[in-house]
């Protein structure tokens, strides 16, 4: 009970500093301070072993990253938090609960990613175009860009995976993976290897009519567990979720959450939180480990 509360206490604090943003005049010198503190938040929610707090704080976060980059609108920075930010608290604490919801989340989180990836060319515009210009427009990104880029992909997926009765999204899917593949290309190992896992668990989910490939799916988990060195849990539970379940080897589902119960949470700190979510949902998948099967085609 104590957690909590003091969660609804940093809500509510967060909220009035929000509202009293948007009433008064905030000079770029001021957004660019508050904007390091916001990164300080994020760091230390990262770092926070009861996802309760977060849950409970997050709505306030966000309505701080709103105001921020209503303020500095053309903050690479701030609108790759913002891309962020929305794409964690749907995936970590909606999705299962309210698709809707989830949808609409999502849908904040590409689009401030693709306003982060527009500081120089308009990046919503090249998606509306044809294949081969978008990939030829993708490689004037560097390495520099892959945060804004990985963030962006993430959101982006999660999205069209949720709406693949959309005929957007379905047509977006070419642009996207070009995407993802100019990730690949540019930084690998990003974020213990994050590339690869949402390439694996995309090309897993994916249908294999349309281009799903489970070999190569297979390759990509494990390049991103190996880069990872098992340090990230979430990894593991994908690779259940998506490669394990998805070939029918229920021991090797079964196998592999079990390891993520056995292993501790806080060995890389910015981790924790993203580890205490991955055992929890292990747990579930566990527990509902004959439905998920049963649900197969």
């Amino acid at each position: 009970m104590l957690n909590v509360s003091k969660g609804l206490l940093s809500l509510w604090f967060l909220s009035i500093f929000v509202l009293c943003m948007a009433c008064a005049p905030v000079k770029p010198a001021r957004v660019a301070a508050v904007a390091l503190t916001a990164e300080d938040v994020a760091k230390a929610a990262a770092k926070q072993s009861d996802p309760t707090i977060v849950r409970y704080g997050s709505p306030a976060y966000l309505m701080l990253i709103d105001g921020l980059i209503e303020a500095y609108p053309e903050k690479r920075g701030l609108l790759t938090a913002g891309c962020r930010a929305y794409l964690s608290y749907a995936s970590s604490f909606v999705e299962e609960t309210d698709l809707d919801q989830a949808t609409a989340l999502y849908v904040k989180a590409k689009n401030y990613g693709f306003r982060a990836l527009s500081e120089k060319w308009d990046f919503r515009k090249a998606v509306a175009g044809n294949l081969e210009e978008f990939i030829v427009f993708l490689q004037q990104y560097r390495k520099k860009d892959v945060p804004a880029l990985f963030w962006t992909a993430s959101s982006w997926v999660n999205w069209i995976n949720l709406n693949l009765d959309n005929l957007e999204a379905l047509a977006e899917m070419p642009m996207l993976e070009a995407a993802m593949q100019r990730i690949l290309e540019l930084d690998s190992e990003f974020y213990y290897g994050s590339p690869h896992l949402l390439m694996g668990a995309y090309l897993a989910a994916k249908p294999a009519m349309i281009g799903g490939n489970m070999n190569e799916a297979k390759e990509h988990f494990d390049r991103a567990l190996a880069i990872g060195e098992g340090k990230v849990l979430m990894a593991k539970v994908l690779f259940a979720e998506h490669y394990a379940r998805r070939v029918r080897d229920r021991t090797l589902f079964e196998e592999t959450l079990q390891q993520v119960l056995a292993a501790p949470v806080d060995e890389v700190p910015e981790l924790t939180l993203s580890n205490v979510l991955a055992q929890e949902k292990a747990r579930r998948m566990l527990e509902q480990a004959d439905e998920y099967f049963s649900e197969l085609p």
